[in-house]
């Protein structure tokens, strides 16, 4: 987990989220966080992407698989969005190498970008999931997010 923005008076935040995440959506505290079941995690990593007017970072894991990454781009104007999810995207092709990489999260895009080197596989609104080429090997859901986000998790396998 990486900690993002909206983390001030987070012991007062964090007592009223727990108890409905509703109430302060993001401002509830944010962060980046990448859940892994089942294998461990063999390499972790972060990078500040920007300071103002919040708080963005990218995070990834490495597995036996190759590099998850996961990012929370500026969501006004586009163009930072643009900027920070391009940002983030040069971090993880350095942490991936030649490696596989799977690469995505709230970019506050509505559409797409085209990412040379990157194909899209999934998506539910501005939260987009791209890979290194390997395309989706079925329909891509939106999961119940329960009281872990205000955004609901895209799931999608890999082919």
């Amino acid at each position: 987990m990486q900690l993002t923005s909206r983390n001030q008076l987070l012991p007062l935040t964090r007592a009223i989220s727990v108890r409905n995440p509703d109430i302060l959506k993001s401002w509830g505290g944010g962060a980046n966080a990448i859940l892994v079941r089942g294998e461990p995690i063999l390499d972790h990593r972060s990078q500040r992407l920007r300071r103002t007017p919040e708080a963005r970072w990218v995070h990834g894991v490495r597995l036996a698989g190759g590099w998850v990454v996961n990012v929370h781009s500026q969501n006004h104007p586009e163009a930072a969005a643009l900027a920070d999810t391009e940002e983030a995207i040069a971090a993880a092709r350095e942490w991936a190498g030649a490696g596989p990489l799977v690469f995505g999260g709230d970019i506050n895009l509505t559409r797409p970008p085209d990412f040379p080197g990157l194909m899209h596989v999934a998506r539910h609104g501005v939260d987009h999931l791209f890979t290194d080429g390997r395309a989706a090997a079925g329909k891509s859901q939106v999961i119940d997010r329960g009281v872990l986000s205000d955004h609901a998790p895209v799931a999608v396998t890999l082919a």
